[in-house]
């Protein structure tokens, strides 16, 4: 099983932006030293509270810091980018880490890049990501002359073509035939995950679900892949998770509970967010439940792994039994302000160093 780090990454409003790259950069550092296979970066344009609006400009900058780590973009919101563009980008910087670059893509999911590219139509939305990586697509698998008409975007590369100068070829990826391609899913019952698996790439639940969406996940992961002929084996799914490590349970209860620490912040950002956006059942064990009865007690209880290293050993081991065989971890990563930097990092190390082989160690028995 894959450890990784995810990261929106999330950070207080007013922080400085520089500040925030600095802690974000050290920490996936740390992560490659300590054997975290891959991390994932989000991309946001127009939110202060999640700075990063290239997670390409951003992890590029971190490919001679690192040895081994993979890069993955968590995600590339597609309906925002012209297809060739996004394809010449990925091609690059697939070439600049030698291969270590994995591609999340989806449609997005703030709600004011949204508004500000005029994709707020869910339906909209998913149509241009889908017409998107068939471009993509398409743009790595031909030479020129291009000739791709969709319809949001119509791609025509064929009277200013010089073979022998090699202009008017669009770059292909160092991974051939590309680097894996992984989509996300945040809603209960999600098609994404469905099309995903009857595509051929891998699927990614967040870490703000609660288990039953979760389990929900496999259940259209199982669709898709029989849909396409695959065996659902899980092996390119890949779920995220809150998760507070301390030397003992009280202890660890005590941070993840403490209204000062950056997993408290967390969710009760998101449970804003997503009331403001009437997209609250996302987060909910009872769909049915009143938002004003939801507290941020009651999400953490419900979405945050916690405990000493057996005990979220032994969490983490149940979690899958009940929710489905995944096989990729994401560690989602929090703000480090004040002693969060300390408490983050410490569950970094004892999530890969003392936790994750027991995990291993179940998931090739089960």
């Amino acid at each position: 099983m894959k450890l990784g780090l995810f990261g929106m990454p999330l950070h207080p409003p007013a922080r400085p932006k520089s500040e925030s790259f600095t802690e974000t950069t050290e920490k996936i550092v740390y992560a490659d030293e300590i054997g975290f296979d891959e991390v994932w970066i989000g991309e946001h344009i127009s939110c202060t509270t999640e700075p990063i609006s290239s997670p390409l400009i951003f992890l590029a900058s971190l490919i001679h810091q690192t040895k081994r780590i993979r890069f993955g973009t968590g995600v590339i919101a597609l309906p925002n980018h012209h297809p060739a563009v996004v394809a010449a980008e990925i091609a690059q910087f697939d070439h600049m880490s030698k291969g270590r670059l994995m591609f999340g893509i989806g449609p997005g999911g703030l709600a004011s890049d949204m508004e500000l590219f005029e994709v707020l139509d869910g339906a909209y939305r998913t149509e241009r990501m889908m017409e998107s990586i068939d471009t993509i697509l398409k743009l790595w698998s031909q030479d020129p002359p291009y000739d791709i008409q969709g319809k949001h975007w119509k791609i025509s590369l064929k009277d200013m073509v010089i073979p022998e100068l090699g202009v008017g070829f669009m770059p292909k990826p160092y991974q051939l035939p590309h680097p894996e391609i992984s989509m996300t899913a945040m809603s209960p019952f999600s098609d994404s995950v469905k099309t995903a698996a009857a595509r051929g790439f891998g699927a990614m639940s967040a870490n703000f679900c609660p288990e039953y969406v979760i389990a929900s996940h496999w259940k259209k992961y199982v669709e898709g892949c029989e849909s396409a002929g695959r065996e659902p084996t899980g092996n390119d799914w890949r779920v995220a998770r809150n998760i507070v490590i301390a030397a003992s349970d009280a202890e660890a209860r005590e941070r993840v509970m403490d209204p000062a620490g950056s997993n408290y912040y967390y969710f009760d950002y998101l449970w804003r967010v997503l009331k403001s956006v009437n997209y609250t059942a996302v987060m909910k064990d009872d769909p049915k439940q009143p938002d004003d009865a939801v507290t941020v007690e009651q999400l953490i209880e419900s979405m945050v792994i916690y405990g000493s290293p057996g005990t979220v050993a032994d969490k983490l081991v149940a979690f899958r039994e009940r929710t489905g065989p995944f096989h990729g971890l994401m560690m989602a990563s929090m703000d480090g302000s004040g002693v969060n930097r300390e408490w983050e990092w410490e569950t970094m190390r004892r999530l890969a160093q003392d936790v994750m082989p027991k995990v291993r160690k179940a998931s090739v028995r089960g």
